[in-house]
Formats: structure tokens, sequence, C-alpha cells
């Protein structure tokens, strides 16, 4: 139902939000949703470094049970 937005869509919808926000707030508003994208990706990335230094087959077993034979 809202997959589809087209160009009269957005503007409607850039319109309401001019009057809601004004002029002014615009920036501060911008802003602030670019610094949440730019926290969102840094924090996918460090999730995947975290993956990428987990050990991999044999030796994930063997840390998993706890260690090597004595």
């Amino acid at each position: 139902m809202f997959g589809k937005l087209g160009l009269p869509e957005v503007a409607i919808i850039l319109v309401i939000i001019l009057i809601v926000f004004g002029v002014g707030k615009l920036p501060q508003v911008g802003g602030a949703i670019g610094k949440g994208i730019r926290a969102f990706r840094k924090g996918q990335a460090g999730e995947d470094e975290e993956e990428a230094e987990k050990p991999k087959g044999k030796t994930a077993k063997k840390a998993a049970k706890g260690g090597t034979k004595s």
C-alpha cells in the first residue's frame, strides 16, 4: 500500500514537513537525521568486524568446548 510513492506524493510529504518544522529548523532536522544514519552504519560495521574476528572451523569447536586436551 505505501510501497510505491510517486513524485506527487513525495512533494506533498515534503510540503507537510516544511509546514510542521518550518524553514529555520530544517537544517537542524537534516543534521540530526544524518548523524543518526552515520551512527547506525557505524554500529553495523562494528558488528561485521566482530563476526570476522570469531574463530572458524575446528578451532571454534575447541574454543566452545573450553580449550585443548591435556
